[in-house]
């Protein structure tokens, strides 16, 4: 079997046919998701993210991470019990109440999505936080909650983005404030023609040649460690395979592919990984190495070895968090067009806010001097 073209996330034929229920499925849902997180936005993220965070950036952060887990859980419904997706589990158990640094493969646009199935299972959903593209900041809405969940924008340029990570990184020392940050260090999702160049870079430099994943970029992953290595609890490897095939973001809007998500999780103490920077980066490509031979295996047997150490997620409890997301949004539809119009005044000077401080990268600072003022180098308003 070719394992490029087994692993190929571009065409194929899709595991469920794209219906007419499931288009209409697709959208609606689509739809929820964006009316629920711009009503979320907009009436829980100036309180929560601006006013509270004046008096204490720790208390400010885990109201973000209870409100906005609320809705990050949506995902993990529509991709379990709505698409019924099966994401299985193997490898390492992860417990609770770490915090952690985790590594991944990027097999496609939507990995990241994937990891808060993981996350929601260890009730850290609202503490996720990544490395991700500046460009997706941009997005509608969406970018708005990136900004106010604190991911860090990246350009792919060392150059200009070392600045940009130590002083979001050095923000996140506090060991009080829980942490679940996920890296992918490849740097761009995996493609046929990106894996061609990286293997042609591979055999110039005398590095191991990868079939499944690129090789890694070692200086944001290092700029990680550095700075966190004394904060964090573990470093998870988490290796990402799927079946039928790789989905898109519309696939999985639409519930077509995958049809199953599989996650290889290895635990790593941190003060196991090498503290020079060409040390680490000899330490990541290894470590990429075994997840090439993984993906090798999985195509092999159809699954990960040790597989089975997370449970299912609960219908119920998925209900129930969606019914109260909806509640909410449906009490903030009835404030914003049905009460007074100091709501619709609230609600532009919340889009006027919010646009402006994620286009910006601004957040405020505590301003009776705290010592949290101390742990990090914010920009103020």
């Amino acid at each position: 079997m070719d394992i490029r073209q087994s692993l190929q996330s571009t065409k194929g034929i899709k595991h469920s046919p794209l219906t007419p229920f499931r288009i209409f499925r697709g959208v609606l849902c689509l739809a929820v998701y964006l009316s629920t997180a711009f009503m979320f936005l907009l009436y829980f993220a100036p309180p929560a993210a601006v006013v509270l965070r004046l008096f204490s950036i720790h208390y400010s952060r885990k109201s973000v991470s209870f409100i906005f887990g609320l809705w990050l859980s949506l995902w993990p419904f529509l991709f379990e019990k709505i698409n019924k997706t099966r994401v299985i589990f193997s490898g390492e158990k992860v417990p609770i109440e770490e915090r952690v640094l985790i590594i991944a493969n990027h097999r496609t646009e939507v990995d990241w999505m994937y990891l808060w199935n993981l996350a929601l299972r260890k009730g850290c959903l609202g503490y996720m936080k990544y490395v991700l593209k500046s460009t997706l900041m941009k997005l509608p809405i969406f970018g708005w909650g990136f900004h106010i969940l604190e991911f860090i924008p990246v350009e792919r340029k060392w150059e200009v983005d070392e600045s940009v990570m130590c002083q979001m990184l050095s923000t996140f020392i506090n060991r009080e404030d829980p942490l679940w940050l996920a890296v992918f260090p490849e740097g761009t999702d995996y493609t046929e023609q990106k894996c061609i160049k990286s293997q042609k870079f591979a055999n110039e430099n005398g590095l191991p040649v990868l079939k499944n994943v690129l090789l890694p970029k070692v200086r944001g992953f290092s700029a990680c460690l550095e700075i966190l290595r004394g904060s964090l609890d573990a470093v998870y490897d988490v290796t990402i395979a799927y079946k039928n095939q790789c989905p898109s973001f519309l696939d999985n809007v639409f519930g077509v592919d995958p049809s199953e998500v599989h996650m290889h999780i290895r635990r790593i103490p941190p003060e196991e990984i090498p503290l020079s920077e060409a040390e680490a980066a000899k330490w990541l490509v290894d470590a990429y190495l075994l997840k090439d031979q993984l993906l090798t295996d999985f195509i092999v047997n159809g699954h990960f070895p040790h597989q089975g150490t997370e449970e299912e997620l609960s219908t119920l409890k998925c209900v129930a968090n969606c019914a109260t997301v909806i509640a909410f949004t449906g009490m903030f539809i009835y404030l914003t067009f049905c009460s007074s119009p100091w709501f619709k005044v609230y609600i532009v000077l919340g889009c006027i806010y919010l646009g402006f401080a994620t286009y910006f990268d601004i957040r405020p600072f505590p301003v009776l001097g705290s010592k949290e003022t101390t742990r990090g180098r914010e920009k103020t308003l």
